[in-house]
């Protein structure tokens, strides 16, 4: 069995725009001298893991809207998981055409301080490599920086998604894991739902985790998540 996975202190709020950190720059020269822009804050609650230790085993749907063209991934899409699989590939690489998202993925873990580590370019998204792989049944978890003091980050758009929208992970054997958004939340940091993100699920399912909402400044940190729900289609 995989180690479980983290909570994210993270409540259901609306998409608030937010004018992002480096828009500030120019008009706040002192603060930009300290301020780490966008860095993606994924507090780890000790409860939270806790709580996933027992096992692993919204918006309604929409219409996809149309993805830019010559965005979308070639290749034969992978059968779906059996419950009796035990493994799959690895994730080298993830696509969401509609909003022109094409990214290696790294690998993450834990800090020293227990908290999800987070990618050390906001150009790249990364998966928790505690959690399923993307394909195998359970939550599997891909994370990535909104923006930075230079601009926007690789998870920018992710609040833009919409139920039905295509997410492609490509994987080492050169198979796709093809998913469906099902969902868009916001989500206070504060009461992250860490059993909804990371809990054991019957089907696999993906989740991609961003920074959202306010950016505080006075913690130089945002003060919610956008979380994208997705399940695997055929």
């Amino acid at each position: 069995m995989r180690a479980p996975a983290p909570a994210v202190n993270a409540e259901p709020g609306r998409h608030a725009r937010h004018s992002p950190p480096w828009r500030q720059v120019a008009r706040r020269p002192l603060t930009a001298a300290v301020l780490l822009g966008g860095v993606l804050t994924i507090a780890i609650a000790v409860v939270g893991l806790l709580l996933v230790l027992a096992g692993r085993p919204g918006h309604p749907p929409g219409t996809a809207s149309a993805a830019p063209g010559g965005l979308t991934p070639l290749g034969t899409p992978a059968p779906l998981p059996k419950a009796a699989t035990i493994t799959v590939p690895l994730p080298v690489a993830l696509q969401i055409p509609a909003i022109e998202v094409r990214t290696n993925l790294i690998r993450l873990g834990l800090t020293r301080q227990g908290t999800l580590q987070v990618p050390s370019s906001p150009s790249v998204a990364g998966w928790y490599t505690p959690s399923p792989r993307p394909g195998e049944i359970g939550s599997s978890i891909i994370a990535g920086h909104i923006d930075s003091r230079r601009g926007p980050g690789v998870f920018y758009r992710l609040r833009d998604l919409h139920p039905g929208n295509r997410i492609y992970v490509r994987r080492a054997n050169g198979s796709l894991a093809v998913f469906r958004v099902t969902a868009v939340h916001q989500y206070s940091k504060a009461h992250f739902p860490t059993v909804a993100v990371y809990g054991p699920v019957p089907d696999a399912e993906l989740h991609l985790i961003t920074c959202g909402g306010t950016f505080d400044y006075a913690t130089h940190s945002y003060l919610s998540n956008i979380v994208v729900d997705s399940t695997e289609v055929r």
